[in-house]
């Protein structure tokens, strides 16, 4: 999704800029911490004050990937009221294989779904309406009518530029794409979807009950093409 807004000639992107303040905070140790940690803003109120600011470049749109995870509670909440939000979600049962690659033993807020169902909770209180929830397996099946459909939730206009980018890395991207980005650099486009051959482990079975818990409630909600 952040490769197909920043195809956008009007879109400028930014990529997971509260992880450093996460990693220093938690003292979590995932791939690449020192690096991370060195080369981005650690300061929240810093970031904050950037993504609140003026759209960078001169675009006229400003496409921030968060992940819901990185949003700790020491950090106000205020400033959320000035962004349009829309969420991103996948089916635990296929997120869970891909974040076990480089989380062996993931907990239940290391998947962002608690703090993600918190926050559409939250924005659908203070506005009154549902935020734009799209699923990741809805994006592949029909990419185009599903960005038309976003695109018209939060009042831009759709471009064709969406749908097809060039393969590699950008300068947008956070130091921690060597670790996390490969399937994505080597992309042109939304692949069609296909079901993961991968099962969640046994172990995991616990973990996956309250992940379908919180992915449920905001799947039902969700926008359909």
């Amino acid at each position: 999704m952040m490769r197909s807004w920043g195809n956008r000639p009007d879109c400028f992107v930014c990529d997971e800029p509260l992880y450093a303040h996460y990693l220093k905070v938690t003292g979590i140790d995932h791939p690449g911490r020192e690096e991370v940690l060195a080369h981005h803003e650690t300061d929240w109120r810093k970031v904050v004050a950037w993504l609140t600011g003026p759209v960078p470049e001169g675009k006229t749109i400003f496409y921030q990937k968060h992940m819901s995870h990185h949003l700790l509670p020491e950090i106000e909440r205020e400033w959320l009221d000035e962004l349009v939000h829309t969420f991103l979600i996948r089916d635990p049962r296929e997120m869970l294989t891909s974040l076990l690659k480089n989380l062996p033993k993931p907990r239940l807020a290391d998947t962002g779904l608690p703090q993600q169902a918190e926050l559409v909770r939250a924005v659908r209180e203070k506005t009154g309406r549902v935020p734009p929830i799209v699923d990741a397996r809805d994006v592949l099946t029909s990419p185009g009518p599903m960005l038309q459909r976003l695109c018209r939730a939060v009042g831009v206009a759709f471009d064709d530029a969406m749908l097809q980018w060039p393969a590699g890395r950008r300068t947008t991207d956070g130091v921690w794409a060597k670790h996390w980005y490969a399937a994505v650099e080597q992309s042109t486009g939304f692949e069609p979807y296909r079901r993961k051959e991968e099962t969640v482990p046994d172990e995991l079975q616990p973990l996956l009950t309250q992940c379908m818990t919180y992915y449920e409630e905001m799947h039902e909600l969700r926008l359909r093409a």
